[in-house]
């Protein structure tokens, strides 16, 4: 057994007990390890405030070891200083969001029915409040090294909740998961937190053995579809099956309609223009990319696109792997007999180029098995329509989406338009494009299938920690067994629903 600290991390220059080398832990053990020392942490039965501090402590940790942790993620992941500045402030910035979702308290949906024995049937005392759930997987993300990735989101939503965390490292930034797993350490450590709560396993098999863990109890997930469609069986099949969270792909389509290139409109050159730097931003590496516009014929929009890319610089992607499939699956559709190539940058061995594909709405809807398959990198695909009616149809085969935009003119009446793409997508975008994700208690980051697996839920924003809690009820209990947020008086002045009334205490006078 590797010598171990509380945490479950073997020290770097530890040797195993007994000897000089150090001794690597089976899959299925390093797992079991850390599942128990996130059980073991107390997490769950820490209080509001007490979490929130420790999400704080960590996020000041972050800011803290700023410019190591950018520089090892740019060492591994090839994207831009700037870009992994940007998303380690956005790291740090959801960290503090959910101090302050669970500080405001409604998340909880606290519940007080008083008795009432007119009614029939009678009704009991009933207090009710969403409780977290126990240890949970996070499997981190390629394309977001710091925001969806060891203290991305899904883990930063789940501390939270009061849910110790084991993520599943992924390959692509394996140090940089190290190295910030043993920052956030420290900053518990320090803030007298249980440090033992975020843990780190890697590799396949400890991916595998994560979901199976029969107190594993929930598992986010962001990646590819095939993978996740894999863990989420898996997550199925177990014996006491468990929710699998996975956002998996998305082409995020947007309409144009025609009077938005006409004079009343933004015009084909500004669409084109923001198009080329929303599908291109950081190698086309984003589940939110337009991979998919429909364009009505000569709009302009091709020839306006094209000019736009004049000047776009090849980027080398996150991994060989996701290389070679997206220089692949361009080039088998630029190759197709009923698409024309628009645009192509030019190739090399280890970057990718913009690659800009077009076809017709009846090509698409007749080969949409190969039009609706994601091909993740700088590449997007124009649907040309010519009325109304072929958009429809070309629509009408859209699967789940995490987003669909709309670019209209300023009082233009899009609203069936919106109505179709709502059955689609999980978030609308107009006049704009959907390339960034806002944390804000409105958000919704989420989508029927492929987009994700549960497509009630959001992965980003207040109520993704709604994910990793559930609903108990006590009836007739005593006062000494009830949580202080379902209390009488409400001494913690959380949000309740008392008898049918949502009552929202006022905030406290300074």
């Amino acid at each position: 057994m590797t010598n171990t600290d509380a945490t479950g991390i073997a020290p770097r220059d530890e040797p195993a007990t007994g000897g000089d080398e150090r001794v690597e832990l089976s899959a299925d053990a390093s797992v079991e390890l850390a599942v128990r020392l996130a059980g073991a942490s107390g997490l769950g039965r820490s209080s509001r405030a007490e979490r929130g501090r420790w999400l704080g402590a960590i996020a000041d940790a972050v800011e803290a070891h700023r410019d190591e942790l950018v520089a090892l993620a740019g060492e591994e992941t090839h994207l831009s200083a700037a870009r992994l500045g940007g998303e380690l402030t956005r790291t740090s910035t959801q960290l503090r969001f959910f101090a302050g979702v669970i500080d405001e308290g409604s998340y909880l949906e606290a519940t007080i029915d008083s008795p009432d024995a007119s009614l029939l049937p009678p009704r009991p005392e009933l207090r009710r409040m969403l409780r977290p759930l126990g240890v949970v997987g996070v499997f981190a993300a390629s394309n977001f090294p710091f925001a969806f990735s060891v203290l991305g989101n899904d883990t930063a939503s789940a501390l939270a909740a009061g849910c110790p965390v084991v993520v599943k490292a992924h390959p692509g930034h394996p140090r940089l998961s190290r190295r910030i797993t043993e920052v956030a350490h420290e900053a518990l450590a320090a803030a007298d937190g249980p440090a033992g709560a975020l843990q780190l396993v890697e590799g396949m098999e400890a991916g595998l053995a994560l979901v199976q863990h029969p107190r594993v109890t929930a598992v986010g997930f962001t990646g590819s579809t095939r993978g996740g469609r894999a863990l989420f069986d898996l997550a199925a099949a177990r014996p006491e099956p468990i929710p699998f969270y996975g956002e998996l792909g998305s082409l995020n389509p947007v309409v144009v309609t025609p009077t938005a290139v006409s004079d009343a409109g933004p015009g084909a050159a500004s669409i084109a223009a923001g198009l080329a730097g929303s599908f291109t931003r950081d190698g086309g590496q984003y589940c939110t990319k337009p991979g998919l516009v429909f364009v009505p014929e000569g709009s302009g929009v091709e020839d306006a696109l094209v000019a736009a890319l004049g000047d776009a610089t090849p980027q080398r992607l996150l991994t060989e792997g996701i290389a070679a499939a997206f220089d692949r699956g361009s080039v088998e559709l630029a190759e197709r007999d009923d698409v024309d190539l628009v645009f192509a940058g030019e190739r090399a061995a280890d970057v990718a180029a913009p690659v800009v594909v077009a076809t017709s709405t009846e090509a698409f809807v007749e080969g949409r098995e190969a039009f609706l398959e994601e091909c993740f990198g700088p590449l997007t695909l124009l649907v040309r329509y010519a009325d109304d009616a072929g958009l429809g149809r070309a629509l009408a085969v859209l699967e789940g989406s995490l987003t669909a935009s709309i670019h209209h003119a300023p009082d233009e009446d899009v609203a069936d338009l919106a109505e179709a793409l709502e059955s689609v997508a999980g978030r609308i975008v107009f006049n704009g494009w959907p390339t960034g994700v806002a944390i804000a208690w409105g958000q919704h980051h989420g989508g029927g299938w492929p987009a994700t697996t549960a497509s009630v839920h959001t992965s980003v924003g207040a109520t993704a920690i709604r994910r990793w809690l559930a609903p108990v009820a006590w009836q007739d209990a005593p006062a000494a067994v009830l949580p202080a947020e379902l209390a009488d008086g409400n001494p913690l002045g959380v949000p309740r629903r008392e008898d049918g009334v949502l009552v929202v205490p006022a905030p406290p006078v300074e």
